[in-house]
């Protein structure tokens, strides 16, 4: 390993220009002298731009670097001058003081430009805006052109603008401050106004970029609460589709809707848990989750309907308690089962990070997947309404129950059936808020109301009225949460949705003919 840090040194140093070779070689030997000597050395090594100066600063820093007469020697052995072994008979450690220190810093945020470390370049440029010094412009200009990573080199870029920005030369800063007006972001705006208490001879060019920067974060900053709306609105929508089902087709007040929501969550946390025994299995956990949790949470579904709410159809108070109770029984169960602390559930790495889209707008993959999830399981659910048996049978049932057991529908099974699909959707839900939300026993508590509303808001047993529903109450929520809070937001749209349906009572995409009339 030794060796081929030798080497890549050796090559550095072959590719390096002279002038920056010269300039190495001149200020290395003044790393032996003293403080002041050796803060001079550091601010010439900085300067230098060349890329054996990192490893000698940063050894300097930490501690590990040895000096023997004029000879200074790294952490290695190698002469840093030469990059050959050195003999370190009688080599004692390079001591520092704070005025060394506060050049170090300076210097390795310039060297550091030229690491071979993207991150490393990229938080060299972060350091260098913040610093904005005139002496970090040629530094700037000579890693940029080298730079081949475009986020490094967006970087390193508004750290030249800021440079310059400070620059006695009047032409740098007119360049300053065009750079800076085509960013998007906060930092370049502070900049600027701060720029133009210094300069007010620039004042209208400085307003003019300002004025071009809030431009672009109105854009970035409405593009951005759009899709924290919409994913709002898929969250929602994946909780009210079952609700949608068993409330809206079947006309059943299921309290108990969180809960089975919450049990497709712990799904998902069971199946990731047996995964971790068979590495090449744990990826795919996520994917295997979605139909253990639509069967377990089915299947919880289908129980309650025909031990319990079957006898009570007709009578929607007494649903509604004992679907309540039966919530809370679950929620003690699981806290019985798996305790009351959050359970942690892991992303794939395919979710996790964030996503640049054009005009600076900056997007989590995992709430993307869980809006492209929820069209998925919305675009199932129709087919498996519209192009399935059970299907037709389930809407036969809904439209006239007596007439559809005449023709040989057995009817209480369809109930079930539609019961347990509904609930199974709930747990599909389950598994996306998994990714988004603590795992928790009240993990499906904070989603009931806002699924009834979606639902009564859309319309009484419509899809289309759902997806309108979630993905409109989901962007108005966003929309208002920035002037009112989310409290404040949540008890807007309430309002909104009581007086809207004092004017429509069947919602957006109310239902037609005999189902909705009775």
């Amino acid at each position: 390993m030794a060796r081929l840090i030798l080497l890549l040194m050796l090559l550095l140093a072959f590719l390096a220009p002279a002038s920056a070779q010269d300039a190495y070689l001149e200020a290395l030997p003044g790393l032996a002298g003293g403080f002041g000597t050796q803060a001079e050395a550091v601010e010439r090594l900085g300067a230098s731009g060349d890329a054996r100066a990192l490893p000698v600063l940063r050894a300097l820093s930490e501690g590990q670097l040895r000096k023997r007469d004029v000879t200074i020697i790294l952490p290695g052995g190698a002469d840093a001058a030469t990059g050959q072994p050195a003999d370190a008979t009688g080599a004692e450690t390079v001591r520092i003081n704070n005025r060394v220190r506060a050049a170090l810093r300076g210097a390795l945020g310039r060297l550091q430009l030229v690491s071979a470390n993207p991150d490393e370049r990229l938080a060299a440029a972060d350091s260098v805006f913040r610093s904005r010094s005139a002496e970090n412009i040629a530094p700037l200009e000579a890693a940029i052109a080298r730079e081949t990573i475009a986020r490094v080199r967006e970087r390193q870029e508004l750290a030249l603008a800021a440079s310059r920005l400070v620059a006695p030369d009047a032409q740098a800063k007119h360049q300053g401050i065009a750079t800076l007006g085509s960013a998007s972001s906060d930092e370049a705006r502070a900049l600027l106004l701060e720029a133009r208490a210094a300069n007010p001879e620039l004042a209208p060019e400085i307003d003019g970029a300002v004025s071009a920067i809030d431009a672009r974060l109105t854009f970035k900053r409405a593009g951005e609460t759009l899709f924290q709306g919409l994913s709002l609105g898929s969250v929602l929508l994946l909780a009210a589709l079952g609700l949608a089902i068993t409330f809206g087709v079947m006309g059943v007040i299921n309290m108990a809707h969180g809960e089975f929501v919450m049990l497709g969550a712990y799904t998902t946390f069971v199946v990731q848990e047996a995964c971790r025994g068979i590495p090449w299995l744990l990826p795919w956990s996520l994917p295997l989750s979605v139909p253990a949790a639509f069967l377990v949470a089915g299947l919880a579904g289908a129980l309650l309907e025909r031990g319990l709410i079957r006898h009570l159809y007709g009578r929607p108070l007494e649903t509604l308690l004992m679907t309540f109770g039966v919530g809370m029984i679950l929620q003690q169960a699981v806290r019985l089962a798996f305790g009351a602390q959050n359970r942690e559930v892991l992303s794939p790495a395919w979710m996790q990070g964030t996503l640049a889209l054009p005009g600076g707008i900056n997007i989590t993959q995992n709430r993307l997947w869980v809006v492209v999830f929820s069209l998925l399981v919305l675009a199932l659910t129709f087919a498996a309404i519209r192009l399935t048996r059970f299907g037709l049978e389930m809407r036969a049932v809904v439209q006239n129950r007596r007439t559809a057991a005449t023709m040989g529908i057995r009817t209480g099974r369809v109930d079930a059936l539609t019961f347990a699909f509904g609930s199974g959707l709930a747990g599909m839900a389950g598994v996306a808020l998994s990714q988004i939300d603590n795992v928790s026993p009240n993990l499906g508590t904070g989603y009931i109301i806002d699924s009834f509303m979606v639902v009564v808001f859309g319309g009484v047993g419509s899809l289309i009225g759902t997806l309108v529903g979630a993905m409109g109450l989901g962007v108005l929520n966003k929309v208002i949460e920035p002037w009112a809070g989310a409290v404040l937001a949540k008890v807007a749209v309430l309002v909104l949705i009581m007086l809207f349906i004092q004017r429509r009572p069947r919602g957006l995409f109310a239902l037609k003919g005999r189902a909705a009339e009775a």
